[in-house]
């Protein structure tokens, strides 16, 4: 232990959108700093356990509610333009490296926030020293047949002409953890909104298909962790990912499949043991 932990909850400015909620985990004198990109409907109340983890032992960890999500302003599961999630990240990076100058960081997505941090590290390429993805969403295939494909075709269509227009996404939550108790929290959650307007599926499933090939790109070491059991973003994806490194940065990467967990890896009662292998691979 490295002391108290102090949390902060502000708001900062990352667009011409506005304010987006922020929470940070300060210990006393970080040596090492770590920022979280959550998942879709979800939002940074989820991960004070994992914060609280790596705080402790000397990471400042920082992370924001993104457009459409948890307590930041605005409609539930709607942005303007999926690339905008981008462009706030690859500003929140640049913010965060401005309060601790000379600090390696690490950069952390879960499923849609994974989705996130890999197309900044290809596009973007923030000032970040190592990337972790969890349960990523970097393949659109799975169940739906096409039912699922009609429902892509038909949000394309009203992402222009009635872009706001929403849907529930019909998220089972049991895929998340085998945990009951986690089920429990995320259903009763007033901060989790399954909802998803036709501008961002659009967005959404253009992104996935641009980011997905685009794994040559990347310029910084990368954790790819997912759960082998995992029924919401397919391990598939993480897998072909990792194939598409550079050879000489997937020799300094890694690739881990849980046979057993689902998809919130950090929700899994096996998560300690998980979070003991990013540091380790952090310490390598």
């Amino acid at each position: 232990m490295r002391g108290e932990i102090r949390r902060r909850e502000t708001q900062v400015v990352l667009s011409d959108e506005g304010e987006r909620y922020r929470r940070s985990w300060m210990p006393a004198e970080p040596t090492r700093v770590l920022v979280l990109v959550h998942g879709f409907a979800e939002h940074t109340g989820r991960y004070d356990e994992m914060a609280m983890y790596f705080a402790v032992r000397g990471f400042a960890v920082h992370a924001y509610d993104q457009a459409g999500h948890g307590r930041t302003a605005g409609a539930r599961g709607h942005v303007d333009r999926f690339d905008r999630l981008v462009d706030e990240l690859a500003r929140f990076i640049e913010l965060v490296g401005l309060d601790h100058p000379g600090l390696p960081i690490t950069l952390v997505g879960h499923s849609m926030g994974g989705l996130v941090v890999a197309a900044a590290a290809a596009f973007a390429r923030p000032g970040v020293d190592r990337i972790i993805l969890s349960g990523a969403l970097l393949h659109m295939g799975g169940g739906g047949g096409l039912r699922r494909q009609i429902s892509l075709v038909a949000s394309r269509v009203l992402s222009v002409l009635a872009p706001r227009v929403g849907f529930a996404t019909g998220l089972d939550a049991t895929g998340l953890s085998r945990d009951p108790e986690v089920v429990r929290c995320y259903l009763e959650d007033p901060y989790v909104k399954d909802r998803m307007s036709a501008r961002f599926a659009a967005g959404l499933s253009q992104w996935v298909a641009r980011v997905a090939p685009a794994a040559g790109r990347v310029e910084r070491p990368v954790l790819i962790l997912h759960g082998g059991a995992d029924p919401i973003c397919s391990p598939l994806g993480s897998q072909r990912f990792h194939a598409g490194l550079a050879p000489p940065l997937a020799e300094v990467s890694g690739l881990r499949i849980y046979p057993d967990l689902r998809h919130e890896i950090f929700q899994e009662p096996e998560r300690e043991e998980i979070w003991q292998e990013m540091l380790d691979w952090l310490d390598r």
